[in-house]
Parts: C-alpha cells; structure tokens; sequence
C-alpha cells in the first residue's frame, strides 16, 4: 500500500495476512492489494469531505496532494478546518473498512475454495 498521511490509524495485518493466503499469484496478491488501496482512500477522502466545509474542498486536495504522507501537515490543517477529533473518527472510519474488506475476502475465499472442490 502506498504511504498516506492516515496509515499510522489502522493496521491491515490481517488483511495481509487473507491476502497471502487466499492469492495464487503475485499478480493476483497485487491486484487485490490495488483494490485495498483504492476503496480506502475513497472512503477516507469521502469521510473527510463529508465532515469539511465545501468551501475547503480544493484546499485540502491540493494539500492532500502536495503532501500525501505528512501526516503532521494534513491533521494540523483538518483540526484547524473541521474542529473536531477527525483522527478518532478516521481511525473508527478505517477500522470499519478493515472489516469490511476482510469480511469481502473471506466471502470471496470461500466461494473460490466451493468452485475449486465442485471442479473436482
């Protein structure tokens, strides 16, 4: 996964760890770990647009931008906007999604392991 200003909130240890267990392929484990990227940064970046103003839209993407991995820079800047503990609700926000994505890929190990024995 690439290095975002959020990563220090969760661990996805054990996405990693039915990620490895459930590709055949490096190429599969890198696409399923592309998929990962792409529904959190979407859901964080929904999360915080959802909590600041519209008028600081362009602000933060610009930001977010310049510096997607300063972490310091990008909180400091949210807390100044949104007022709030935006870190707690992010860390809620992506523990959630952690949850969701390993509850996907179970579902989508368990259906692959029935095809695989119904080929039997």
């Amino acid at each position: 996964m690439t290095k975002l200003f959020f990563d220090n909130l969760v661990s996805f240890e054990k996405v990693e760890v039915v990620i490895k267990k459930t590709a055949s392929s490096n190429e599969e484990k890198n696409e399923l770990w592309s998929l990962v990227d792409e529904v959190v940064n979407h859901k964080v970046t929904e999360k915080i647009l959802d909590k600041l103003p519209r008028e600081h839209h362009e602000e933060f993407l610009a930001l977010f931008h310049k510096c997607p991995h300063d972490e310091v820079v990008v909180f400091e800047y949210l807390k100044g906007k949104v007022g709030k503990d935006i870190e707690k609700e992010l860390q809620q926000e992506l523990e959630s999604i952690s949850t969701d994505i390993l509850h996907e890929l179970r579902l989508e190990d368990e259906v692959s392991s029935e095809t695989r024995v119904s080929k039997k």
